[in-house]
């Protein structure tokens, strides 16, 4: 069923008017602008007796319209923003004047003295008795009706009750559902909040977690560095051991060489001598030389392989497997070791690093 309104739409409500009222006052004398109202060149408005007002007071030497002496002109400040407002000989009365604020005070006052409509008398009527207001509610179709509807209309046959008590129950039960819905909207908020904690704490423990993961493998890098520079000194220790022995070797047969070659250019320049006595003379000590020298039994070289150092191959294999092998405690609670405890543990771990021997 179709309804008509049985009254026409105000201009506007009491709040509407009030805030238009608010905008209608002057900023000196507290109340609504009284003609003419003089527009500042700010774009502040004031009445012109207040803006008067303001102007004498800040400069009292400035004679009225009326007097036989007229200053040039003069100053004062917009009481809204401060701006200086400058004005010339002839005072607050050069000021243009707003009309289209007076025309909305017009407008205003003739609309605050017209009475308003009160929400009792706002009443709907029916469509098919124009003349009726409609008063019962129809149960069966679940309308709004009026009584000669269910007398002789389309709800004679229908159960009605009367609209006041169908509207109080169906605001009751309104209520109640916001009531609920207002319930439920706080516990999803409340729901939110949680979620919203969860995700907070996640991202510390995340945290948290990444910084005691990267302590682990910094700790575990310090330990390989270290068995590496322990194996590094092994190996520079052989690497010093055999070079001097080898070296030692080298300047004694070096030596060796030096002396024999003395010997042979010895004997040579001797086998040169023409005399055979003075030959002989010298000969003699020359063959025992060269005969102890040939005798001369040096150091033995070093043996086969003694140069290779492969010894000191480090088979990483097994280690590197283990370490691919690192994960995460399976089935962990969810709380986190303390940490001077791990820190325990790995101190502990690098003491038994120190503890195995230098060789590979």
């Amino acid at each position: 069923m179709n309804f008509a309104v049985g009254f026409k739409p105000l201009l506007g409500d009491a709040h509407s008017m009030d805030n238009l009222e608010k905008q209608l006052i002057c900023p000196i004398c507290l109340e609504m602008f009284s003609k003419p109202v003089v527009i500042l060149p700010c774009q502040h408005n004031l009445c012109r007796k207040c803006a008067n007002d303001v102007f004498q007071a800040s400069n009292p030497l400035w004679q009225s319209r009326g007097s036989t002496t007229v200053s040039s002109g003069g100053r004062f400040r917009c009481p809204s923003c401060r701006h200086e407002v400058v004005l010339d000989r002839h005072g607050v009365y050069g000021l243009q004047r707003n009309l289209l604020v007076e025309n909305i005070i017009d407008i205003y006052k003739q609309e605050s003295s017209r009475p308003l409509h009160s929400k009792a008398e706002q009443h709907l009527m029916c469509e098919e008795h124009e003349d009726e207001k409609i008063n019962i509610y129809c149960l069966s179709c679940e309308v709004p009706t009026c009584s000669l509807c269910k007398v002789f209309g389309a709800h004679k046959d229908c159960e009605v009750a009367p609209l006041p008590t169908i509207y109080k129950r169906q605001k009751s039960e309104l209520s109640d559902g916001i009531a609920m819905l207002v319930a439920g909207n706080d516990r999803v908020q409340a729901v939110i909040t949680q979620m919203e904690e969860v995700c907070q704490t996640i991202e510390d423990n995340s945290r948290r977690q990444k910084q005691l993961l990267n302590q682990r493998f910094e700790t575990l890098c310090a330990v390989l560095e270290e068995r590496k520079g322990e194996l590094l000194q092994a190996l520079a220790r052989e690497q010093e051991e055999k070079l001097q022995r080898v070296r030692g070797l080298i300047r004694q047969y070096g030596d060796h060489l030096e002396a024999s070659s003395k010997l042979v250019e010895s004997a040579i320049q001797s086998m040169e001598e023409p005399q055979m006595a003075l030959y002989l003379q010298q000969a003699k000590e020359l063959i025992n030389k060269v005969g102890a020298m040939s005798k001369v039994e040096l150091a033995g070289r070093p043996e086969r392989g003694y140069e290779s150092m492969d010894k000191f191959t480090v088979s990483v294999e097994h280690v590197a497997e283990m370490l691919r092998t690192i994960d995460f405690l399976p089935g962990a609670s969810g709380e986190e070791e303390d940490e001077e405890a791990a820190l325990d543990r790995d101190e502990g771990s690098a003491a038994q690093e120190e503890e195995r021997p230098d060789g590979p």
